[in-house]
């Protein structure tokens, strides 16, 4: 008697530690490895504020597409293949009816975590089970299972770390070819769509991220990355250089471990066994291990929050009265606020889908004005200091390409004769500043500060930070 099994692909998009996988190969006749394109993430969205769907940007889909064609070849190469549905009219409904019209005995996915992933799986099991068919749902995406705390997630990285103990070992099994496809009747199956298939036709942005999607890349990545023991041994991420962008000061396996094309156990335990060839080593929260930590407690306290994406709602969220601005808003995620520092870098994420984490500190922090654990990452200072040539706001913001470096950062203190030299007018060319920094700062961490009882203190370091910022611009001025 024929035994039929689903692999049903979501993340996870790897064979490498693919538990769901393993199971479903286990005493089956036939599996049927299927990815379910859905419209909410991949189909246009003219609303959208960029180009892309209403919740996926174009790089994150691109990346996906780069996945499920790596994913599809590896399947082909071990005498398999991906099969791709359309979601119509959505994923859940998808998979049902081929549950039934395929006769599967066995359904397999990886675990998700988020609120839409829970309510489609529930409907997927539900019906499943109504059916007699075996659902196995294994935790893989992250280290540990987020559900083992009970509702009650720690809400500190410390207390977290205190008790995470050693996630599992990654499976070691590898295949030299799985079970073949079923007879997929009258299913229509998809070749894995192009971005021009999705129907983004008219694609007019310049440069897209250099960072392919997949699980090849994903290894082929990490074992360059492995190479250098000492720099795994003594990386740190309070440090790095966030203006390197043609060879990041990190491992920018980030969106591998996002889509699963990385297994975070086997990229865990490969940290480990550096750890142990060298001998001394960081630790965590500033060591690699402490960032795939770092990782899994956001998972986790999100995966015990309600609302943890909001701040209304949010029963650990502090409820701050932010002002509300559509247009510093937009200017800020469109890279038009005239701080060059901070637009830079909204540009390489709106081309390359992608940010350092010190990049990633610097613009949330300019959006907020700073955050109560004495940490401001000024628009000026902070990207002059790893860049004072400003070779990284040359490149994603060549209409300043040639302003001067001691007005590349500020280039509205610039002499109207400088900006004309530079091609560069403020005001026209590139915009004026959209706030005065230390003022729309003070302001906004004063409202911080009430929520959280600490307003002397946040007023007292800003205006050390403006007094500073002063006195370095003034230096700057003299040696002009």
């Amino acid at each position: 008697m024929e035994s039929n099994a689903v692999v049903w692909f979501r993340k996870g998009l790897r064979i490498h530690d693919n538990p769901a996988l393993d199971y479903a190969c286990r005493g089956s006749t036939h599996i049927f490895p299927v990815f379910v394109l859905d419209p909410r993430y991949l189909h246009p969205d003219p609303s959208a504020f960029s180009l892309g769907s209403a919740r996926a940007g174009l790089n994150r889909i691109r990346f996906l597409l780069d996945c499920l064609l790596d994913l599809d070849s590896s399947l082909r190469n071990l005498g398999s293949r991906l099969l791709v549905l359309e979601g119509h009219p959505e994923p859940a409904s998808v998979i049902c009816r081929i549950l039934k019209d395929w006769n599967i005995r066995k359904l397999c996915y990886e675990f998700d975590t988020e609120p839409y992933g829970q309510a489609r799986d529930r409907q997927v099991t539900d019906f499943a089970r109504q059916l007699g068919i075996e659902v196995f749902s294994p935790v893989s995406h992250t280290l540990f299972d987020p559900a083992e705390n009970g509702g009650r997630p720690p809400l500190t990285y410390q207390s977290f770390v205190a008790l995470a103990g050693k996630p599992p070992d990654p499976l070691a099994k590898t295949y030299s070819e799985l079970p073949p496809v079923g007879n997929v009747g009258k299913v229509e199956l998809l070749n894995v769509p192009t971005i021009e298939e999705l129907g983004y036709k008219d694609i007019e942005q310049e440069e897209f991220s250099p960072f392919g999607g997949g699980e090849s890349e994903a290894l082929r990545r990490l074992k360059e990355v492995l190479k250098d023991k000492e720099w795994v041994a003594n990386f740190e991420k309070p440090k790095g250089d966030p203006s390197a962008f043609w060879k990041p000061a990190t491992t920018v396996l980030s969106p591998y471990l996002k889509f699963g094309c990385l297994s975070s156990r086997y990229f865990y335990y490969c940290l480990h066994s550096v750890y142990l060839t060298v001998g001394k080593h960081t630790s965590p929260p500033v060591s690699l291990v402490g960032q795939l930590l770092w990782r899994e407690f956001f998972y986790t306290v999100a995966f015990g929050t309600p609302n943890f994406d909001q701040m209304r709602g949010n029963k650990i969220c502090k409820q701050i009265p932010w002002k509300d601005d559509d247009k510093l808003l937009v200017a800020w995620r469109e890279g038009r606020t005239g701080y060059p520092w901070i637009d830079a870098i909204m540009i390489q994420l709106k081309k390359w889908g992608w940010m350092h984490h010190l990049a990633r500190h610097s613009v949330a922090c300019f959006l907020t004005r700073g955050d109560l654990y004495h940490r401001i990452y000024s628009p000026i200072s902070f990207g002059r200091k790893y860049d004072p040539d400003g070779k990284y706001i040359r490149h994603f913001l060549p209409v300043l390409k040639d302003m001067p470096n001691e007005y590349i950062y500020e280039p509205w203190t610039a002499p109207l004769s400088i900006q004309k030299k530079a091609n560069c007018i403020i005001g026209k060319d590139y915009p004026r500043p959209v706030v005065v920094h230390d003022k729309a700062s003070k302001e906004c961490r004063k409202k911080m500060g009430e929520a959280y009882g600490k307003v002397g203190s946040v007023e007292e370091e800003e205006d050390n930070i403006a007094a500073s910022e002063s006195t370095a611009m003034q230096k700057r001025k003299r040696r002009s």
